[in-house]
């Protein structure tokens, strides 16, 4: 079965800008090369190393049809909520069935054309292990939906600014594509692009902060090494610039830059974390959603040198227990994730993850042990929100009805199948550091196998799974049978499944309306 979706798709850098860890392995493809399961826009013939023409990026189809292929992303809960997606998700897993694309296509004028995602991949994907196909669809599934965002964005944005701004970031693409790259998919990119698209298509809310592209640009004229002059208006004394840190300039008011600016200003630069992969990013203003919105987690101020320390400590503690028990995995989590993001005081969350910025995870400061499997299961969070912007894996609304073990309120559908598909992964991550000798690894194992376990039949019962959901819940389950090959000592799992039933059964107690919705 394959399942057919959309998607779109040096010289060295100046010495004036700190050097820029490239987040990509040694040995991962350019990203501008046609992977096995992309297609292009029509037209457009990257060659090996070579991005995307930004300008043909911008230039593809209607706005309209731009801003609901990004709302379909965004929007979704709530067009299920509205019962918009239900036929069309329904219609469109039968087409995959019958290997036929309902959407996108690669006529004149499309726009958007498709790529499909094999069943090879969807079990590789369910199954929560690393793979290179799974990996690779994932990337391309963020670049892709990026791309369509910023599109929208310089589509809906008024006036001329916006225009020269971009004129700025094809001209240091020219230069160096990797570098505009880096900025442009940054993680709090999305959320800006995001937050800007909504800010523009509601007038009577605050302006959209259409400045913010100035400071993208900037940043990618600065990593490329151009020459170039612009000027922007620093906010609270300080112009943050993505993927570079802040500069701090000396006076008030307009700032004019050039590619001497990080030398002639104050800088404070992003904090690299050891490994060269990802960055510790408590600078960028994006790095969260805005404060106006509601939030359960928030970002932490901008740590100090001794925080920086502490995060590297414990950063350096949990990639070597990764490396050691589930070196796949540590790659993984090295492919995937650009940035961390410390969370602030107070939060009891050990970590989260945002949609919107994709490949970052906001995480509390602890021991390695705990951070390792924060990581593990945040990654997951990440991996199932792309797979399902291109694929419809149920038409449920949020209501929440069902019991998830690892939370005390009820859960939606979409919650429990993020949670489990997280869940699961953790269990696979604690078997492999039990089997090298980790201290408490085979009780955390057989505790959260044991909760994966008795969710499973509940996910594959729903009628609102898809056809996709169903094999994708499927694999999930088949990925967790094979868990049987290793199991834990002792009668360690049978404990693990007697307290668990005890908890279901008062969870049931303290929300009688919802018992019919916990039994299979």
């Amino acid at each position: 079965m394959t399942h057919h979706t959309r998607s779109a798709d040096a010289e060295p850098r100046s010495r004036a800008v700190p050097a820029i860890p490239d987040p990509r392995p040694a040995d991962s493809p350019p990203d501008g090369v046609p992977l096995p399961e992309q297609a292009l826009p029509e037209g457009a013939a990257p060659s090996p190393g070579q991005g995307l023409p930004w300008a043909r990026v911008r230039a593809q189809g209607g706005a309209e049809d731009r801003a609901r292929a990004v709302d379909r992303g965004q929007g979704r809960d709530q067009g299920r909520d509205q019962g918009r997606d239900q036929g069309r998700g329904q219609g469109r897993d039968q087409g995959r069935d019958q290997g036929v694309a309902l959407e996108g296509g690669a006529e004149p004028g499309g726009g958007l054309v498709r790529f499909a995602v094999s069943s090879h991949t969807l079990r590789a994907l369910a199954s929560t292990e690393p793979s290179a196909e799974g990996t690779r669809l994932v990337r391309d599934v963020r670049r892709s939906k990026r791309l369509l965002l910023l599109r929208a964005v310089l589509d809906a944005a008024p006036g001329a600014e916006a225009a020269e701004r971009w004129a700025l970031l094809e001209e240091a693409e020219r230069q160096d594509p990797e570098a505009v790259r880096d900025v442009l998919h940054y993680p709090a990119t999305g959320v800006w692009a995001e937050e800007t698209l909504r800010r523009l298509h509601a007038p009577q809310g605050p302006p959209p902060d259409l400045a913010h592209l100035g400071a993208l640009a900037v940043a990618a004229a600065l990593r490329a090494g151009i020459g170039f002059k612009a000027t922007l208006r620093p906010v609270g004394g300080r112009l943050a610039l993505p993927t570079l840190g802040l500069l701090r300039p000396d006076r008030p008011g307009p700032l004019a830059l050039t590619e001497r600016s990080w030398d002639s200003c104050a800088t404070l630069p992003l904090h690299a974390l050891p490994g060269g992969r990802t960055a510790l990013d408590d600078l960028d203003p994006y790095r969260a959603p805005p404060a106006a919105h509601p939030a359960p987690v928030r970002p932490a101020r901008r740590l100090t040198p001794k925080g920086h320390k502490r995060w590297d400590t414990q950063w350096s503690g949990a990639l070597t227990l990764l490396e050691r028990y589930d070196s796949a995995r540590a790659d993984e989590i090295g492919r995937l994730l650009r940035t961390v993001v410390p969370l602030g005081g107070g939060t009891r969350s050990s970590g989260a993850t945002l949609p919107a910025a994709a490949g970052s995870v906001l995480a509390r400061a602890q021991a390695p042990p705990a951070l390792a499997a924060t990581l593990v299961h945040e990654v997951q969070h990440g991996k199932l929100a792309a797979l399902a912007d291109v694929l419809t894996l149920h038409t449920a609304d949020r209501t929440p009805r069902l019991w998830a073990p690892w939370r005390s309120d009820p859960r939606p559908l979409e919650g429990l199948l993020h949670g489990a598909y997280a869940h699961l992964a953790l269990a696979g991550y604690w078997q492999r550091a039990a089997l090298y000798g980790a201290r408490g690894a085979w009780a955390q194992h057989a505790r959260v196998r044991a909760q994966v376990a008795a969710v499973l039949p509940v996910l594959r019962a729903q009628p609102q799974l898809t056809v996709t959901g169903r094999e994708f819940v499927d694999g999930m389950a088949a990925a967790e049978r094979t868990m049987d090959e290793l199991p834990p000592p002792g009668d360690q799992h049978a404990t693990a499944r007697r307290a668990l039933e005890r908890e279901r059964r008062a969870w049931c107690e303290a929300h009688p309306e919802l018992a019919a919705f916990v039994q299979v």
